[in-house]
Formats: structure tokens, C-alpha cells, sequence
């Protein structure tokens, strides 16, 4: 560092930090800290929990649904031949398995209670992985979809819906086919009524997803709609890694030869729901951002009052030599200095609540109004680093004025000056 600089940042921790100035002066200073302060501990917590929102959110997705999604057009949307589908698609690279379903929506029937769900007649194929992560999801009971002691078909329900229904793995429930009514004899549509064991319930943290789903055999969900052969509503798709599924979904749909085939990866499935999260977190850093502005307009004002209150040590600082390059790197340095002691305190406060928000989930949230049952925050580098930019770039950019105006001082008016 030069003499002149030295000079510079001399002369800049000297006007602030001496009281001569008067206590208005030191006043201001520290207000300016400490909007700073706040201002990068706001978007350090905030952008924390936007950006651990949508982590949950993408890893809660992923694990409860496929990453490609293989789909057949025409007048039934449904997949007739899909276990010639289904070799076509395993034998493409980066693809790891891949199993049918067919969803049907029923109704739950016990004790006089009634709920409707999505049924999912899936395929488990043990000698594959799976390609979803429900395994992991199990609250209790077992992944198989075979008969259970009771010779009964076995269901698996989110525990959202078990808990409304006070139902437990081993007790049966009526469902009934909403699709494929029959007529009755005086020719009345009549539902189709079947018992079913309770096999599992699992958890996937999202609560509207626990209550409105339940899985069970493909062929249970066929005999429901009354269905023979190979028939599936589609293939859900299991990848090697999850952020080449746009990739791996084009290979499979040049394999299938195109339409009818739709393959779509979560990416674009899910586009509009991440789309919006991207652009709220983009919203509220932007009017986070407001409050370091306000920030800035205390540093100008800090500034300006010593460019005011020491007018006549500057003239005779410019007497002695002092020159204009040197006043106006003299006062930058005033903001910069407020703008790192701040910003540096601000990213230690921030990051300091960010981590207790996390580690003591301190902020639980009711799992029946949002998708997730806390506050997650997630802090990444590349969001420290531009609030800390942005933070010392409008600190910079609020010295521009004072520091124009103590460069452009004369000495002989600055020493006349009262």
C-alpha cells in the first residue's frame, strides 16, 4: 500500500471515529452501520430460507415421484403395451429402472367416514431399484403390494389420511371405484365395493400429498377400471442423475419413435411451480436490498456532515499538499469502511441465525397450511458472495457525492470557512 493510501485510510478512520464532529455526527455513523448491518442479516436469512425452500421442495419431488414420466396419447391416455415400452426404455443409457402405474381416484369407506384419494396401481420389481424413494418415506409397515394375511389386496396410504381415518397397518378399509360404475338392477349406477388391508403408511413431509394418495398392485387398479392385458397409465422413469433427466428423456423419446409417446422429465413438469419460486427469491432479495439503500443515504449524510465539520482541516490539509485525488480517495475509503465493518458484521449475524433456524428448527410451520413442516435454510456461497457485493458496491456508490464535494474544495475558501 502506498504512502498516499495510507494517508487516505488514515485520515478516513480519524474523521470518523473522533468525537470533535459532535455527537450528531457519531450518531449518524453508527445509524448508517447499523442499517448495514440489518440490512445483509435480512437477505442472508431471507435468501437462506427461499433458497432451503426450494431444495426441500426439489428433494421432496424427487423422492416421491419419477424423474422421467412416459405417457401415451389418444382416446384413453393409456399405455396399452407397456412392457414392450418398458424394454425400450431400460435399455437406454443413464436409465436405471422403470415400473408402470394406472391412477384411478376412489373413495375410502370405514366406520361411516369417507375420504377420496388417488389410488396408484404400481409394479415393484424387486430385482431393480425402485424408482421412486418411498421405501424411505415408510412410517410402518412393509414396501410388498402382495395379499396380505387376510387374503385381502393390500393398500399403502400417506399418513395424513391414515391419521383423519384412524386407520393402522392390519385393518381394512371398503373402497370405492368412482370410475367404471355398474348399473344396478332397477338401473341405478351402483360403485364397485372392495376391501382392502392396510399393508403401510408412509410420510413424505408433504401434508397434502400424505392425505391424498395411496398406492397398491397395478393389477388391483386394473380389475377397478375393468381393464385386461398390459395396460398402464404410463412408465415412471428412474435416472442415474436426476439433473440430466431433460437429457435422458430426449434419448427415450427419439427410442419410441415420438408421438404418441410424451416423455416429460420433473424438470419441466414441475417448471411453473420452481419458476415462481426463483422469481419470489429474486422479489424479496430486491426489496431486502432496500433496506442497505436506506442505509446508504445515512452513509451520504454521515458523510456529508464531516465534509461540513472538518471543511477547514481539509483546506489545510490541500495547503499542505493534500491533493484532489487524495480527498476523494480520503472519503471513499469512509464509505467503504462503513460498508465492511457492516457488511461483515451483518454476513456473522446472518449466518449466525441461519444456523440456529436450522440446527433447532426454531420456526415450525403447521404441516396442514404449507408443503413443509419448519423453516428449512439453506445458505450457499454464490448468495453470500453477491449480497456481500451488492452491499459494498451501494456503500461505494453513496460516497460518490461527498467525496466529489470535499475534493472540489479550494483551500483558501475551505480555510475561511465557520
Amino acid at each position: 500500500m502506498s504512502s498516499r493510501a495510507r494517508l487516505g485510510w488514515f485520515l478516513a478512520r480519524r474523521y470518523l471515529s473522533s468525537r470533535s464532529g459532535g455527537n450528531m455526527l457519531s450518531f449518524i455513523t453508527w445509524i448508517a452501520l447499523g442499517g448495514v448491518v440489518v440490512g445483509v442479516t435480512a437477505l442472508i436469512v431471507v435468501i437462506g430460507v427461499m433458497t432451503g425452500a426450494q431444495e426441500e421442495l426439489r428433494e421432496k419431488i424427487l423422492g416421491s415421484n419419477p424423474h422421467v414420466m412416459v405417457l401415451q396419447s389418444g382416446p384413453t391416455l393409456r399405455l396399452d403395451n407397456y412392457r414392450e415400452v418398458m424394454e425400450t426404455v431400460v435399455a437406454q443409457d443413464d436409465v436405471v429402472s422403470a415400473a408402470p402405474f394406472l391412477l384411478t381416484r376412489v373413495g375410502l369407506y370405514r366406520e361411516g367416514y369417507v375420504e377420496v384419494v388417488d389410488l396408484y396401481g404400481v409394479e415393484l420389481n424387486e430385482e431393480a431399484p425402485p424408482v421412486t424413494a418411498m421405501e424411505d418415506s415408510l412410517r410402518s409397515g412393509g414396501v410388498s403390494l402382495e395379499p396380505g394375511t387376510s387374503g385381502l389386496p393390500v393398500i399403502a396410504l400417506g399418513s395424513s389420511i391414515a391419521s383423519r381415518m384412524n386407520l393402522f397397518v392390519g385393518d381394512t378399509v371398503t373402497v370405492v371405484a368412482l370410475e367404471n360404475l355398474k348399473v344396478g338392477p332397477f338401473g341405478e349406477l351402483a360403485p364397485d365395493l372392495s376391501e382392502y388391508e392396510v399393508s403401510a403408511t408412509f410420510t413424505t413431509g408433504m401434508y397434502d400429498y400424505d392425505l391424498r394418495n395411496g398406492y397398491t398392485a397395478i393389477e388391483n387398479v386394473q380389475d377397478i377400471l375393468a381393464l385386461s392385458g398390459e395396460v398402464a397409465g404410463g412408465l415412471g422413469v428412474r435416472v442415474e442423475d436426476p439433473w440430466q433427466a431433460e437429457a435422458v428423456a430426449e434419448d427415450v423419446r427419439e427410442a419410441l419413435g415420438g408421438w404418441p409417446y410424451y416423455v416429460d422429465p420433473w424438470t419441466r413438469t414441475n417448471a411453473q411451480l420452481f419458476s415462481a419460486l426463483k422469481l419470489e427469491k429474486f422479489a424479496m432479495g430486491l426489496i431486502l436490498s432496500l433496506i442497505i439503500l436506506v442505509a446508504a443515504f445515512n452513509i451520504v449524510s454521515t458523510l456529508v456532515m464531516v465534509v461540513v465539520n472538518r471543511t477547514r482541516e481539509i483546506g489545510i490539509l490541500k495547503a499542505m499538499g493534500l491533493t484532489r485525488r487524495d480527498t476523494l480517495r480520503t472519503f471513499m475509503y469512509q464509505g467503504i469502511w462503513i460498508g465492511a465493518i457492516g457488511t461483515l458484521a451483518g454476513l456473522t449475524l446472518g449466518l449466525t441465525l441461519a444456523f440456529l433456524i436450522e440446527r433447532y428448527q426454531l420456526i415450525p410451520f403447521p404441516a396442514e397450511v404449507y408443503f413443509i413442516d419448519r423453516l428449512p435454510v439453506t445458505i450457499s456461497v454464490s448468495d453470500v458472495a453477491w449480497i456481500a457485493a451488492v452491499s459494498m458496491l451501494i456503500s461505494l456508490l453513496a460516497t460518490i457525492y461527498p467525496a466529489r464535494q470535499a475534493s472540489s474544495l479550494e483551500p483558501v475558501d475551505a480555510i475561511r470557512h465557520e
